[in-house]
């Protein structure tokens, strides 16, 4: 049967997660006046980075509240035990820089126009409802989904194959029916593929090779041109895969 439906993950494959985040802690970082506790700005990206992963997992794994995985990557980073009125009040702070370079990756809105009328449209995210509801307004793209579920609320996380057949219930169709795009192989990739959805894995950069260690299950694309193709949808728009 064809694919009725596209799920998305949001950050890292619609929106601009990674360098958003770079950007915007870079001036939050020096508007506090912090650039200097660390020998290199890059080092200090990379701490926050590695930081955000790791209480990022223990949300993941029901370890911590959304709001809690805040405050703790407050804390490590900084290397304080901050009450949680003085960590939400610098993550805010954060969060104000964060949001003047937020992006769609250039591919999101040339695809989601070409698929608009052959398939429908929901997102999946490891997140919560209140931050992918807000950033999904913001960056003009909120009234393309008809359904946005989240971890948050949902209280399962990708790759939990629970997660990804919320998503299809919230669309009333079958997991064959449905394709998910994400850019993590195995939490997005791995785990749709499992759940019984058509995964299609974006690996924008090429960070992992082809023979080494990519998940067996998703397809592989490097932009979101190559979608329409990989969905069958009748479209000029569409790319022969540059990964085979």
């Amino acid at each position: 049967m064809s694919i009725r439906a596209v799920v998305w993950d949001v950050d890292d494959t619609l929106f601009d997660y990674t360098g958003a985040d770079r950007a915007g802690m870079r001036l939050h970082l020096a508007a506090e006046g912090l650039l200097d506790g660390h020998e290199t700005v890059e080092q200090a990206l990379a701490r926050w980075r590695a930081v955000t992963d790791t209480q990022w997992a223990r949300f993941a794994a029901g370890e911590v509240s959304f709001e809690g995985q805040r405050r703790d990557r407050v804390r490590v980073f900084l290397g304080e035990e901050l009450g949680d009125a003085e960590a939400d009040a610098w993550f805010r702070r954060y969060i104000g820089h964060y949001e003047t370079v937020w992006a769609l990756f250039p591919d999101v809105l040339p695809v989601l126009d070409v698929l608009a009328a052959s398939h429908r449209h929901a997102v999946l995210s490891n997140s919560s409802i209140h931050v992918q509801d807000h950033k999904l307004r913001v960056l003009g793209v909120h009234d393309r989904f008809e359904s946005i579920l989240c971890a948050a609320e949902l209280g399962v996380s990708k790759p939990e194959a629970a997660a990804f057949l919320a998503a299809c219930d919230a669309l009333d169709l079958a997991p064959h029916q449905v394709a998910y795009v994400g850019d993590h192989p195995e939490i997005d990739g791995r785990g749709a593929a499992d759940a019984g959805l058509l995964s299609v894995w974006i690996d924008r950069d090429g960070s992992v090779h082809a023979d080494a260690g990519a998940p067996a299950g998703p397809h592989r694309i490097a932009s979101l041109a190559e979608l329409p193709a990989l969905l069958g949808a009748d479209t000029r728009f569409g790319a022969p895969s540059t990964f085979g």
